[in-house]
């Protein structure tokens, strides 16, 4: 019996999972009800617990959220994606740091040559991209988590947001995510999913 209790404590319930999968939509729309810094902390305060390679946490979250910022990275916007990120009340732009190395004394101390595995820049930023992009995944898992809604949007001028705000860095720009409250014209009815035979196999 305590082994079944103690199973089910590890198991998120119906409603829970609802939020953060099966209820949630990608949103197109947003209220003006803000977000405060509070809850922006938070979202990191979940995703830094993201597993990364080498416990090596690339990402890098740079939130857009006065006037003057969203004016800057409107530009680089794909045309169809400018309303989306006007509407937000906080735009996200996720980064890869490809000196993520630098990092790995404090990140990995039990491993004090971490940082020579990473002499190589193509290896480096092969690293980078893979596990920041496993850390945007619970990204936006995490802002679900807290009660907001996200959209994730690839139409983007990467090189042209890297100088615009990541001039003098390694940081590299691979996703924006409006965030915000979904307005109620904001989503469409969702479209198929591939069912599980489709798309899985057991070996």
């Amino acid at each position: 019996m305590s082994a079944i209790l103690a199973s089910q404590s590890h198991v998120l319930s119906q409603h829970s999972s609802d939020l953060l999968f099966r209820a949630a939509h990608t949103a197109y729309d947003f209220t003006s009800e803000s977000v405060s810094d509070a809850e922006l902390a938070e979202i990191y305060a979940l995703v830094r617990y993201a597993p990364t390679a080498l416990n090596s946490q690339p990402l890098r979250i740079s939130y857009v959220r006065s006037e003057i910022a969203k004016s800057r990275l409107m530009p680089h916007l794909a045309e169809m994606n400018r309303p989306k990120a006007t509407s937000a009340p906080v735009v996200a732009i996720l980064a890869a740091d490809l000196d993520f190395h630098e990092h790995l004394e404090l990140l990995l101390p039990q491993k004090p040559d971490a940082k020579a595995q990473f002499a190589d820049a193509e290896k480096r930023a092969t690293t980078a991209a893979l596990n920041a992009h496993l850390q945007a995944g619970y990204f936006m898992l995490a802002a679900r988590a807290i009660g907001l809604d996200v959209g994730p949007m690839g139409g983007f001028d990467a090189a042209g947001v890297d100088a615009e705000f990541f001039g003098g860095t390694a940081h590299r720009s691979f996703l924006i995510v409006n965030l915000g409250h979904v307005s109620e014209r904001g989503t469409f009815p969702r479209n198929p999913r591939l069912e599980h035979h489709q798309a899985v196999t057991t070996l």
